[in-house]
């Protein structure tokens, strides 16, 4: 059974973004405006990448990962580590994840990626955790070769 769905990449957006920057149709001031709680939650709950900021390429980008979703509750919008989402979707039914992508230098973000997460209110017996689990490490794994590309 496969864990993750609805997945969105923003990528085509993201191309977009930098051609209008780099082809005169927008300015960097229009593409680099993080808020500052963006830039904070990136500078402290961030994690790091292996990729260089589009704009300035001065400084490598960090993922910011939130998590949105009714059956959260109070925990709704908080930042979650990548590794803390696998034990998450067994523990909520429903739950959808944004990763935005952040450069700390020059105020670049961009929407990443999302999906929905979580065990879709089913309960299961030890062999459903197993699969789920087996599930979960697919879409890190996939998710992390996705990311280093």
């Amino acid at each position: 059974m496969e864990t993750s769905r609805s997945v969105i990449d923003y990528s085509l957006t993201r191309r977009a973004t930098l051609a209008a920057l780099f082809g005169g149709r927008a300015t960097t001031t229009d593409v680099c405006d993080a808020h500052p709680y963006l830039l904070r939650a990136a500078k402290f709950h961030g994690e790091p990448t292996d990729d260089p900021c589009p704009v300035c390429h001065k400084d490598l980008l960090t993922h910011v990962t939130y998590t949105y979703g009714d059956a959260l509750g109070e925990y709704n919008g908080r930042i979650k580590a990548t590794r803390e989402l696998a034990q998450l979707q067994y523990e909520v039914s429903e739950f959808t994840v944004y990763v935005v992508e952040v450069c700390q230098t020059c105020g670049w973000n961009h929407l990443r990626e999302s999906y929905v997460l979580g065990h879709g209110g089913r309960t299961g017996n030890g062999a459903e955790v197993a699969r789920l689990r087996a599930g979960a490490r697919r879409v890190r794994h996939s998710r992390e070769r996705a990311l280093s590309e």
